[in-house]
């Protein structure tokens, strides 16, 4: 381990509930191991400005349950080019850094490859609330984001079932629908709208609302990923084909945020942890992932290539808990 003296720590794309326990499980297991960790601010963008601060086991003392990031995060668009690169290798050469913690999602890990390959040793830790990065069972965020949006519509139905009316509310997911099934199975959603399965709006959504209206259910939650279209469109088309006037919710930013849950804080930690012991014993260029309950170490190239399946069987599941069972009971 003697031979890693200092390394670097960031949060990159999108903030996720847990990043914060990830960038302490960092600074503590370097400062254990005798190494110092710099915290590299607004991602790679800090990296090509040299915008850091020294961390010490005092800094990350109380962030363990604080939402978002202390490093904060960006988008850098002169990452992407190879000038940019320079920069943020020049920046690692200056602080003496040998090695860097990216923690984030695929953007996040793309950028790290790219900086692998110009020398500097990396090691990825995912952290989205997507669930999306196909290498990795779990990632940071995800668990706390999905009780947010569950606690939320949790609220919307009980007003929605007082006026016996219809919810359209659109979760996040840009190009996953793992937030939305998941959350739809949680909260006995009437139908759940997902990028990863055509859309057929009679069959998906109409006939759902009429079958659950003919079992006696006089209020109905549909929950839309985001990547799967717009909630305020299919209002408008629910409104035209079954004659309601659905409420509409957008829930946006507000699942990144709050108080990560006990699962992110635990994930995160080991992840953590095991990122800086790859780097303290020699292997980089990795992605620190979960898979059947363990943690294990992927190589970049190879995690990015890996693709993720929405799992179906879950989808069914939800339309039998919605459906199944006495066609006079109004329980969901």
């Amino acid at each position: 381990m003697a031979s890693v003296k200092r390394i670097g720590v960031l949060t990159s794309g999108g903030d996720a509930p847990g990043m914060n326990a990830a960038v302490r499980a960092v600074v503590r297991t370097a400062l254990a191991n005798g190494i110092e960790c710099v915290g590299i601010r607004r991602g790679w963008q800090g990296l090509i400005t040299s915008d850091f601060v020294l961390l010490s086991r005092d800094s990350v003392g109380h962030i363990l349950s604080r939402g978002g990031t202390i490093l904060y995060t960006a988008r850098s668009d002169e990452f992407m080019t190879e000038k940019g690169r320079q920069k943020a290798v020049g920046t690692c050469k200056m602080l003496g850094l040998d090695g860097i913690v990216a923690i984030g999602g695929d953007g996040t890990f793309r950028g790290a490859l790219e900086l692998s390959r110009l020398g500097v040793p990396v090691v990825g830790v995912p952290a989205t609330i997507d669930n999306d990065v196909g290498c990795t069972n779990y990632t940071i965020g995800f668990d706390t984001a999905c009780n947010t949006a569950i606690e939320c519509i949790d609220r919307l139905r009980d007003t929605m079932q007082s006026h016996e009316r219809c919810s359209v509310v659109e979760v996040m997911g840009r190009n996953a629908g793992f937030l939305a099934l998941y959350v739809g199975i949680a909260v006995g959603a009437t139908a759940v709208l997902v990028p990863e399965r055509e859309i057929d709006f009679q069959r998906d959504v109409v006939e759902r609302i009429q079958e659950s209206r003919l079992a006696g259910n006089t209020h109905f939650m549909i929950v839309v990923a985001e990547g799967a279209g717009s909630a305020v469109e299919y209002g408008k088309r629910i409104r035209d084909a079954v004659g309601m006037e659905p409420r509409v919710t957008v829930l946006g930013h507000i699942q990144r945020g709050g108080t990560p849950s006990a699962r992110d804080r635990e994930t995160a930690t080991r992840m953590g942890y095991c990122a800086v012991t790859a780097l303290a014993e020699g292997r980089s260029n990795c992605i620190i992932a979960t898979q059947e309950g363990g943690i294990v170490e992927i190589p970049i190239e190879e995690a990015l290539q890996r693709k993720k399946s929405l799992q179906m069987d879950r989808y069914r599941i939800m339309e039998i808990m919605q459906l199944g069972g006495d066609a006079k009971s109004n329980v969901l």
